[in-house]
């Protein structure tokens, strides 16, 4: 992919940026993919339509209209989008943790900007993309490498993910958020806050924070949750009380990694600022 940006655009950030916008149109429309042993000709021909597509505009590449047909899919076609969708995890897990959290949050969730990911991660903007970078190159390779294998139902994961996400939050807006933090994170967790807050107790610290937004009036609600096997992603509307409209920017972002199944690190990030 690389090497088809570079003829197309030379060398310089156009080409490391159609890469990158080349790659989540491909990992998005995967579905698209019939053949898996086409998966090097598909990659390419992305890659080729966002070089273009820099070339003609200096905004960012579009998602290109998808040719398959507008009937309802069949019971076997189904089967093939799912297996597919597998292929593309189970390379993602191939990834050092670092590497696949950028590739998670630029290429499947809605916090995928380098700035934001940045922002989240802790790392420069430059570090952003070096990761970025690092899991095209080697997810391409895996894609190319285990087209032909089978691979575990990656979706089971995240519905299994989902599903706690709703409980925990549905505990703690039931004044249970302390018995959700003793039996889902480790006694050593660290807890960083949206603005960078820590604290010696970061337990208690989560604690009082979602106990002080509950009783403020502040609700959460489950937009989306993306899972890997040692990172799970939650981003959530934050909904202000009525009579304080302002009090909370529009959405949070729970970034946990993962232990054994627990909780080892949890980053808190708003997405977006408040309102003004």
């Amino acid at each position: 992919m690389h090497a088809v940006a570079l003829s197309v655009l030379g060398h310089g950030p156009d080409a490391e940026d159609a890469v990158q916008d080349a790659m989540l149109v491909a990992v998005r429309r995967i579905d698209d993919l019939r053949d898996p042993a086409a998966a090097g000709p598909w990659l390419k021909a992305i890659t080729r339509n966002a070089c273009r597509a820099r070339l003609r505009a200096a905004s960012p590449v579009p998602f290109p209209d998808g040719d398959l047909p507008s009937h309802d899919p069949t019971p076997e076609e189904l089967l093939e989008r799912r297996a597919l969708r597998d292929w593309v995890w189970h390379a993602m897990a191939g990834l050092s943790e670092p590497v696949r959290l950028a590739a998670l949050l630029r290429y499947f969730s809605d916090v995928s900007s380098y700035d934001q990911i940045a922002a989240l991660c802790e790392v420069p903007v430059g570090t952003v993309r070096s990761r970025l970078s690092q899991a095209r190159t080697k997810l391409a390779a895996a894609l190319a490498n285990t087209a032909d294998l089978a691979h575990d139902d990656a979706a089971a994961l995240t519905r299994t993910r989902r599903r706690e996400a709703e409980e925990i939050l549905a505990a703690a807006q039931r004044g249970a958020f302390a018995d959700v933090v003793r039996e889902h994170w480790r006694p050593d967790v660290e807890f960083i806050g949206p603005g960078g807050e820590r604290e010696g107790d970061d337990r208690a610290f989560a604690i009082r924070g979602m106990e002080a937004d509950l009783a403020a009036g502040v609700r959460q609600r489950l937009v989306e949750v993306v899972a890997g096997p040692d990172l799970s992603i939650w981003r959530a509307d934050l909904i202000s009380p009525p009579d304080d409209p302002a009090h909370c920017p529009p959405s949070l972002v729970w970034l946990h990694h993962l232990r054994e199944g627990r909780v080892r690190r949890l980053r808190l990030f708003h997405p977006r600022p408040r309102a003004a």
